[in-house]
């Protein structure tokens, strides 16, 4: 991705039976899926998971999500992603890569965009609520 990133992570993941159409290749609605494992352990890495958003008071939805999809993952084909934090002021975003584990070739690339919603009020925060900056300032 062209974005410089704050933190990235990767995951790996078997493709499994239940994620493919008849002709064995995975179908386009389970990279969805894929990237929103790859974005649980990206925000495990600076320890704001979802449940910790809930308690610092913020919920954090996802008001964009782009994906270009380049080739097929198959029946048992093993894929990385790669999660990326690039950008944290006023909003979130996270670019991942989907690749072939063996090839390393390029399967799908993909974007998404969350935005600070204070619980309380139903509000968005035009501003990075202190909770993320905090956690994080060892990263920055």
């Amino acid at each position: 991705m062209l974005n410089k990133a704050l933190l990235s992570v990767t995951t790996e993941i078997e493709v499994p039976f239940f994620d493919v159409d008849s002709m064995r290749v995975v179908w386009h609605g389970n990279y969805v899926k894929y990237i929103e494992v790859a974005r649980c352990e990206l925000l495990k890495l600076f320890d704001y998971n979802y449940l910790q958003m809930e308690a610092s008071g913020y919920m954090w939805p996802i008001v964009d999500m782009r994906l270009k999809y380049v080739a097929s993952a198959r029946l048992s084909d093993w894929i990385v992603i790669e999660a990326s934090l690039v950008e944290y002021q006023t909003r979130m975003r996270i670019d991942y890569v989907v690749r072939d584990k063996e090839s390393g070739k390029v399967l799908t690339k993909a974007h998404t965009i969350q935005v600070a919603v204070e619980i309380k009020s139903g509000e968005m925060s035009f501003a990075t609520p202190q909770c993320l900056l905090d956690k994080l300032s060892p990263f920055l």
